[in-house]
């Protein structure tokens, strides 16, 4: 069971996604705005990082925190929350809002590309090379190998050295924590 507390302000946009979730198995309300007594494993949030983290007064969040906003973050802001986290634009479908809370339960930081990576110099935070971030990217999506060089026009020995210097670069030593740590690091959508 997920525990998810919306933090929305607008009553349409609350009503809306609370009619959205009530219809799924694996969801329970903690709680809402009037209310911060139960934990929740996944907080909904329209308010920017700033309000958020100021209405939260240097309190431990307990839960991952899912922003909905049009305008992009700063990821390295984003990452002073210590449990996972995401953005998602207002205009997210139904199956992307789901998808995110599922993964945030887990632990894992997920949003929409555009969102995640506005601007070159936060992008270029990751230890990938741009080449080894579309492999990764690739990974995640469960392709093999011979799959990826076809979809890169490279050769599969070509990216089997790529997926050996992203082992190394992320200190793993398997496709699942490879692409785990990319999640976690905010270099892998899915």
């Amino acid at each position: 069971m997920i525990q998810v507390r919306l933090e929305i302000e607008s009553p349409l946009l609350r009503a809306g996604l609370r009619s959205l979730l009530a219809s799924v198995d694996e969801i329970r309300f903690a709680d809402d705005l009037t209310t911060e007594d139960e934990e929740a494993d996944v907080v909904i949030t329209s308010a920017s990082l700033d309000s958020f983290l100021d209405r939260a007064r240097g309190e431990a969040i307990a839960g991952a925190v899912l922003f909905l906003r049009d305008s992009p973050p700063s990821v390295q802001a984003m990452k002073r929350l210590t449990q996972g986290w995401g953005i998602l634009p207002l205009d997210s479908s139904a199956d992307e809002m789901l998808a995110a809370i599922r993964a945030l339960s887990q632990g894992l930081v997920v949003g929409a590309r555009h969102l995640l990576f506005a601007s070159e110099g936060e992008a270029a935070q990751s230890p990938l090379t741009e080449r080894e971030a579309e492999v990764l990217d690739m990974l995640a999506k469960g392709l093999a190998n011979k799959q990826i060089a076809a979809a890169l026009g490279i050769s599969e020995h070509t990216v089997k050295f790529h997926v050996s210097s992203i082992y190394a670069k992320l200190n793993v030593s398997n496709r699942t924590e490879a692409v785990r740590e990319g999640l976690r690091g905010g270099w892998v959508t899915l």
